[in-house]
């Protein structure tokens, strides 16, 4: 017994070090679900999948690109949520200094807070910060991939789509001034002129499908009261443990706005200290784990209407590959047909394009989406997950779509690689591999949605708005 007491203590005093370190190591900006920044989500890759070795014989004859925009300000509702916190927060002050209470323990930043944003009455556009993750990444994309952008531009050679939203339509051009700099005669970056078309915000159903189809506008709005009750515990909870620890009665609604601020402290300003710090790192795992089951139901695999209102745009995805493979079964030189399909749009355009193609799955979970079943909710904290919002849609996120042509052999002449965030990832409709036969990929993973037709999905009563995800938390 006396050798295994000092060897108990050094046990405990190695979990307590380990536990200290991991706090130490936390850092809040890679838990902020679809606020998180491109710099910061886009290395964060599964690290235990290896891409496939793409034969150097093999060319890319077509790109096709799904962004969402770069880093926004908060939008016009929340910047008033912001000044509504700003109001509580002193209110709340008040009544410890009414009660007589000590406000030694009340971070000092609290007292006099007003929103960054105060005075502010637009909302919503994209940041500096936000056009160097466009600029840069289309730099980035014309370096990774030279044979498909080294073409004069045309128009038809590298159409440009966006929303009519302007910080999809900004990210656009910053996207473009970054992959044609250079190119041609205009300032001192020798930028050159191109074309950025839209569709009318009304009817695009292209980018913007989720404004379009009532039918996901009716069950959402049934949902979001579901979601609520689910989130509702955990916030009660975690407002308790705060009111214990800074003597002052938050409500859940207190903590909602709280984490809200942190999120955009945290993301736009880079400031870590203040919101942030009110809450531990536990905490902050379970408010994104929230964040991460609200995106799961309202946007992704919680219900099939969800991604299924996106045929057309994974439609528009593969007509754009067979017109390439055409273009070079009639033997056309590269520069004479399409060779980059670029969209840039939202995060309800880029959530649901990745569950259409079965990305965040894995294969049990796949076989059920063919089947048109709901989806058990991510696992609660500190369960491990697939899904986690901050990976799958951060600010700028985006899938690429690249389509090889190789040299013919027994099994297929056409694969298609899918990148997502600029990384190879896994296919679970393709033997979890992250290059594709195209065939496979047209069959096996787009054929059973393009079954679906958008205006029966949206537009009818159907069976769709009562698929629900089950609840496992």
């Amino acid at each position: 017994m006396s050798f295994q007491k000092p060897s108990l203590l050094i046990f405990l005093f190695f979990i307590v070090k380990i536990n200290s370190n991991a706090e130490e190591n936390f850092d809040v900006r890679q838990h902020l679900c679809t606020v998180t920044r491109y710099h910061v989500a886009k290395d964060i890759s599964e690290n235990s999948f290896v891409p496939s070795n793409i034969n150097d014989q093999c060319t890319p004859i077509h790109l096709n690109l799904v962004a969402r925009h770069g880093t926004r300000a908060p939008t016009k509702k929340k910047l008033k949520q912001l000044e509504a916190l700003s109001t509580r927060l002193q209110f709340l002050l008040q009544n410890v200094e009414e009660e007589k209470k000590s406000l030694h323990n009340i971070p000092a930043w609290l007292s006099g807070w007003k929103s960054p944003w105060k005075g502010k009455h637009k909302g919503g556009e994209l940041i500096s910060e936000g056009e160097a993750e466009m600029y840069e990444l289309g730099i980035r994309i014309r370096e990774k991939f030279p044979e498909l952008f080294k073409e004069e531009y045309h128009p038809d050679i590298y159409p440009i789509k966006t929303t009519q939203i302007s910080r999809a339509s900004a990210s656009a051009v910053a996207f473009g001034m970054g992959l044609f700099s250079g190119r041609g005669n205009l300032g001192l970056g020798r930028h050159r002129a191109f074309a950025v078309t839209s569709e009318s915000r009304a009817s695009d159903i292209m980018l913007r499908f989720h404004d379009c189809c009532q039918n996901y506008k009716a069950f959402r709005k049934s949902q979001e009261p579901f979601v609520d009750k689910l989130n509702k515990p955990l916030l009660n909870e975690i407002a308790q443990e705060l009111a214990k620890r800074w003597s002052l009665n938050f409500t859940t609604q207190d903590i909602s706005s709280l984490w809200f601020l942190c999120k955009q402290e945290a993301s736009l300003l880079n400031t870590t200290d203040r919101a942030c710090a009110l809450f531990s790192p536990s905490q902050v795992d379970l408010l994104e784990w929230a964040d991460d089951l609200e995106l799961f139901i309202l946007k992704g695999y919680g219900n099939s209407l969800n991604y299924r209102m996106g045929v057309p745009l994974l439609e528009d995805v593969i007509q754009s590959m067979e017109k390439a493979i055409n273009a070079r079964e009639e033997g056309l030189v590269p520069g004479s047909y399409e060779m980059a399909r670029l969209r840039f749009a939202h995060a309800e355009t880029l959530l649901p394009f990745s569950c259409l193609i079965g990305l965040f799955l894995d294969g049990s979970e796949f076989e059920l989406i063919l089947r048109e079943h709901p989806l058990q909710l991510p696992p609660k904290p500190p369960q491990k997950r697939i899904w986690h919002g901050s990976t799958v849609a951060p600010f700028a996120g985006n899938n690429m779509l690249v389509l090889y042509s190789c040299p013919d052999n027994n099994s297929s002449k056409y694969f298609v690689q899918v990148l997502h965030n600029e990384h190879p990832i896994r296919l679970p409709g393709c033997e979890n591999s992250d290059v594709c036969p195209f065939e496979v990929f047209k069959e096996r993973i787009a054929a059973p949605h393009l079954k679906h037709d958008y205006t029966a999905l949206c537009n009818m009563e159907s069976d769709q708005t009562e698929q629900t995800a089950s609840v496992t938390v």
